[in-house]
């Protein structure tokens, strides 16, 4: 449901109950359609480069940069993603074969299947939620995606990338971050950020010792967290455990 018919609904009945006036209750409903308007606005960004963790292996951020201002937004990536989008970004490199996110787009075309746009659209947990906006033949299809492979997508088909506002205000930072007493440069603060996250996944330790029902939320958890090579391994102890 519309977030505008939620709040109008609620007014209504406030309304009804004598807490607030007509007049009083336009009023309080238009405050917050300018509120949620404006968390509701889109922002374009591009993708300004990958960054790599000196101290952990694997580790990568994709920093995307806002079209007019000076935030950015850091989001976690595998290393598969990270070169399939570094290549994207390098024109003049060419894989001998095509990679999986290539190997889509031939396939979408082949049937006129476009991607128009990619929206950003939600953090949960750490964890950023995209959707790819596809045309064809003017019908308009709406598909869920991981972030880093919409963008991946959206390079190879020059296709627009946006946020929402109020993610950029949660998740992103400004060219200078202010530190404890002093201002860091950017990229010592995405050094610190991709460490941070990366010592924040979930350590999976020696699975032997969990027990079956154990394993079972910790794969969940791993999945949840798109950590899918620890979810592998759950998932492999699992199977062993059935056997």
């Amino acid at each position: 449901m519309n977030a505008n018919l939620i709040i109008n609904y609620i007014l209504i009945l406030l309304n009804k109950q004598g807490k607030y006036t007509f007049v009083e209750s336009k009023y309080i409903l238009n405050y917050f359609k300018k509120i949620n308007n404006s968390k509701m606005k889109l922002i374009q960004m591009s993708v300004k480069g990958i960054s790599y963790s000196d101290t952990q292996t694997g580790a990568y951020a994709l920093i995307l940069s806002e079209e007019d201002g000076e935030r950015k937004l850091p989001i976690i990536i595998g290393g598969f993603e990270a070169q399939s989008i570094a290549i994207a970004l390098e024109q003049e490199i060419k894989p001998a074969r095509p990679l999986t996110h290539d190997l889509f787009k031939s396939f979408a075309e082949r049937f006129n299947i476009f991607v128009k746009q990619v929206i950003i659209h939600k953090l949960v947990d750490g964890v950023f939620y995209a959707s790819l906006i596809c045309e064809r033949d003017k019908i308009e299809e709406i598909i869920d995606s991981r972030t880093s492979d919409a963008i991946a997508l959206a390079l190879r088909y020059k296709a627009p990338i946006y946020t929402y506002d109020y993610i950029l205000k949660k998740a992103g930072f400004t060219a200078a971050v202010s530190g404890s007493s002093k201002k860091i440069s950017e990229d010592n603060w995405i050094q610190n950020f991709v460490t941070e996250k990366s010592n924040a996944k979930e350590e999976i330790g020696d699975l032997k010792k969990l027990s079956i029902p154990k394993l079972k939320k910790l794969l969940t958890k791993l999945v949840n967290q798109e950590s899918y090579e620890k979810a592998a391994r759950v998932r492999d102890e699992l199977s062993k455990r059935k056997s």
